[in-house]
C-alpha cells in the first residue's frame, strides 16, 4: 500500500503514539480520521494537520454503536477506508491486593474494555467496510495495526489489568489475521517498550533517567516517531501479517 493512498482511522490519535502516526501519514499525503475522547486536543491536532487532511471524531472505542457510526463517517470524510491503527489505551494501574484491599473489579473491567475490547470493536467495524474495497497489490483491501505492549509478556507488579488487556491484543492478532485473509485484510500488532509519551513527560527527571537506564540499546526511551515509522513500514510491506513486533530496544521489564 502506498502511503499517499492511505485512508486511515487512528484511535488515540490526538496525542502520543497515535498523533505521531497521524503526522507521519499526513506528511506522506494520506488522510486520517482521529478517534479520541479529548475534544480539546482533537481541535489542536486538526489545526496542526489541516482540515482537508484530518478530522476529529469524539469516540469512546468501547461503545459499539458509536464506533460503527463514526467509522462510517470517517470513511465518508476520507473518501474510502483502508487502514485502522488502534493506539487508544489506558494504564489501569493497581495491585490485585492493594493497601486499601482488593482492586475494584470496575478498574480491571474498564482497562480491558478500552485496551482489548476497544481494539476489537474498531477492528471489526473497519474490516466490515474494508471488505468492499477494490483489491490492490496481492489482493490487499486493508490493514489493521493494533498496539499491545511489552507488558503483555513481562507484566510488572501493579499491571495485572494492563498486561491482561495487552496480552489479549497479542493473542487475537493471528486468529484475526487468519480469518480476515479471505477478504485481503492484514492484521498486525506492535508491542512498544517504554516510549516518550505525555504520561512519561510528566514524570520526574530522575524517574525518566531510571527508565532509560533499563533499556539495553539504545539506552533511551523510544520516540513516537519510531513507532510511526514501523506503522508506515507495515503498511507498505504486504507480506507482514498475523505477527506482533516488539519495538523496545531489547528491554525486558523487571518485576517492579
Amino acid at each position: 500500500m502506498k502511503l499517499s493512498d492511505t485512508r486511515a482511522i487512528i484511535t488515540g490519535g490526538v496525542s502520543g503514539l497515535g498523533l505521531a502516526v497521524a503526522r507521519h501519514l499526513v506528511g506522506q499525503g494520506a488522510k486520517v480520521a482521529l478517534f479520541d475522547v479529548n475534544a480539546d486536543k482533537g481541535a489542536e491536532s486538526i489545526a496542526e494537520l489541516g482540515e482537508s487532511n484530518a478530522r476529529f471524531f469524539a469516540t469512546d472505542v468501547s461503545d459499539e454503536a458509536l464506533v460503527v457510526e463514526n467509522v462510517a463517517g470517517a470513511r465518508e470524510f476520507l473518501g474510502g477506508l483502508n487502514v485502522a491503527v488502534n493506539c487508544a489505551g489506558i494504564l489501569g494501574a493497581g495491585r490485585v491486593l492493594g493497601r486499601d484491599g482488593p482492586m475494584p473489579l470496575s478498574r480491571f473491567q474498564s482497562t480491558v474494555m478500552v485496551n482489548l475490547v476497544g481494539s476489537f470493536n474498531v477492528a471489526k467495524a473497519a474490516a466490515d467496510l474494508m471488505q468492499g474495497n477494490e483489491p490492490g497489490i496481492d489482493g490487499e483491501r486493508g490493514v489493521i495495526v493494533n498496539t499491545a505492549s511489552v507488558a503483555a509478556y513481562e507484566g510488572q507488579i501493579g499491571q495485572a489489568a494492563y498486561s491482561a488487556s495487552k496480552g489479549g491484543v497479542v493473542a487475537m492478532t493471528l486468529p484475526m489475521a487468519r480469518e480476515l485473509s479471505r477478504f485481503g485484510i492484514r492484521v498486525m500488532t506492535i508491542a512498544p517498550g517504554v516510549f516518550w509519551t505525555p504520561m512519561v513527560d510528566g514524570m520526574p527527571e530522575a524517574v525518566q533517567q531510571s527508565l532509560a537506564a533499563t533499556i539495553p540499546f539504545p539506552s533511551r526511551l523510544g520516540q513516537p516517531e519510531e513507532f510511526a515509522d514501523l506503522v508506515a513500514y507495515i503498511l507498505g510491506n504486504t507480506y507482514l501479517n498475523g505477527e506482533t513486533i516488539r519495538l523496545d530496544g531489547a528491554t525486558r521489564l523487571a518485576p517492579k
